[in-house]
């Protein structure tokens, strides 16, 4: 869990030492207008720019291969759904599976709705292996005019994120040392998980509202004006990243009008 969370950005990437919120609202550009349209060339094309600029924030593909293998496996059950459970078999008949038409128009919709997962989800991964935690809450502070409490709630949520993990394995771990395991008992092995879960719940809420009132004696709801250690400016260059993300964005989609394939999401 760590390992997906923490900046894994090298120092020389020009985009990796933008403002936070610049990169955060230049990926929001960049998806957003995508939504418009639920054909698989405007997501196909995003994916394309997206893959090209990741050397610019510093990130090597492999790295991004690391952390993106949740999307695979979400995009793989967005397939087989569609193909065993799309009402619409439109197109050419490609392959019989019993019951289960395998049709072009069914594929096209699949490849459609999984090449949208990567092309959406892909800039956030960008924005957090590229940027620090705690940048970014000064960042939301001081130029987004975010409120201190949510952006300060927000990075301790953040931090105790990976927590989450390590206790699961302690709760797993101790749970093996006094005999409580489920086998090779599928049923079992479902409700060992739920009881784990509900464990894990539990301390965390716990450790919320022991941190809650932890930060509340600090001082970080006491409506002062605050100082800061990390001053954030927001540049031109981070504004030129904001405009060529939605430059960019509008690209795609003027190239999927013009050539005839953009399909409105709504009519």
């Amino acid at each position: 869990m760590t390992s997906l969370l923490s900046p894994v950005a090298a120092a020389a990437g020009p985009l990796a030492r933008r403002n936070p919120v610049a990169k955060l609202a230049a990926a929001l550009v960049f998806t957003v207008p995508l939504l418009a349209t639920v054909d698989p060339l405007t997501p196909a094309l995003a994916l394309a720019v997206e893959i090209v600029a990741l050397p610019f924030f510093g990130l090597g593909y492999l790295a991004v291969a690391r952390r993106a293998w949740p999307l695979v496996v979400a995009a793989f059950g967005i397939v087989v759904t569609m193909v065993l459970f799309s009402a619409s078999r439109s197109g050419t008949l490609l392959l019989a599976l019993g019951p289960f038409d395998v049709t072009t128009g069914v594929l096209t919709t699949a490849l459609a709705l999984a090449l949208r997962i990567f092309a959406f989800a892909l800039p956030g991964l960008v924005v957090f292996a590229t940027t620090d935690p705690t940048d970014l809450a000064d960042a939301l502070v001081q130029n987004a005019k975010a409120p201190a409490r949510f952006a300060i709630g927000a990075l301790a949520a953040f931090r105790l994120v990976p927590l989450l993990a390590e206790e699961w394995q302690m709760l797993t771990l101790a749970r093996r040392a006094r005999g409580i395991d489920a086998g090779h008992n599928p049923f079992a092995r479902l409700a060992l998980f739920g009881s784990t879960a509900f464990a894990l719940l539990v301390g965390a809420l716990r450790r919320g509202g022991r941190l809650a009132v932890a930060m509340d004696a600090r001082g970080f709801d006491s409506g002062l004006p605050r100082t800061y250690a990390r001053r954030q400016v927001f540049g031109g260059l981070d504004l030129l990243l904001v405009i060529g993300a939605g430059t960019l964005s509008a690209g795609a989609l003027t190239t999927s009008i013009l050539l005839g394939v953009f399909r409105p999401l709504l009519g």
